[in-house]
């Protein structure tokens, strides 16, 4: 997906410009046209603060447009919608890419449900994310750092979280292997 185009699309959409949306969201309007021409990826808390701003969820912002009519109940793993940028780490020279994928659309249901991975080394970013919705997990396989308002927790294969999403939260691989979670959220608001 062309993120940049997309942000500029639903922006003009709203009626916004760029140094508005660049105000409203605590960003600088130089870097949302950095974005924008896609000169630059925003990391998760980024662009959800630029879709709070908006507002729009990023489930809404990546979410594809089925056909309405006709509901849809099984998906291949191949029609997961991926909702996650490219997520550099905090290590230098690090840029494993965080993979969040949706199962459905989010327009349809009360119910946000993810497969993530997150390579050795990622992360969703420095800036801790918050938005409105409760959300839980278990980890599938590897392990992962999970950061939750002043609590840091590292959970392994067959562990599992909940907690209110207000609540300022960060996803950090700091192991050698692949993490694989699988998550749900409510209200989809993500």
């Amino acid at each position: 997906m062309d993120i940049g185009k997309k942000l500029q699309s639903v922006r003009k959409q709203r009626g916004l410009s760029q140094r508005e949306l660049a105000s409203r969201a605590g960003l600088t309007n130089g870097t949302i046209s950095l974005i924008e021409k896609n000169k630059t990826s925003p990391s998760i808390a980024s662009l959800k603060s630029l879709l709070d701003a908006i507002p729009m969820s990023m489930s809404e912002f990546f979410s594809s447009f089925d056909d309405e009519n006709t509901p849809k109940y099984f998906f291949t793993a191949s029609e997961f919608t991926e909702i996650a940028p490219q997520v550099s780490g905090d290590s230098p020279g690090a840029s494993a890419q965080v993979s969040l994928r949706q199962i459905g659309g989010s327009s349809h249901h009360a119910l946000l449900m993810l497969y993530e991975t997150y390579p050795p080394e990622s992360d969703t970013g420095v800036e801790l994310l918050s938005h409105e919705a409760e959300e839980a997990g278990v980890v599938i396989s590897g392990s992962i750092e999970i950061t939750v308002s002043d609590q840091v927790r590292v959970l392994s294969a067959g562990d599992g979280y909940i907690f209110d999403s207000r609540l300022p939260h960060r996803f950090r691989n700091t192991g050698q292997q692949e993490c694989v979670i699988v998550s749900a959220s409510t209200p989809p608001t993500f």
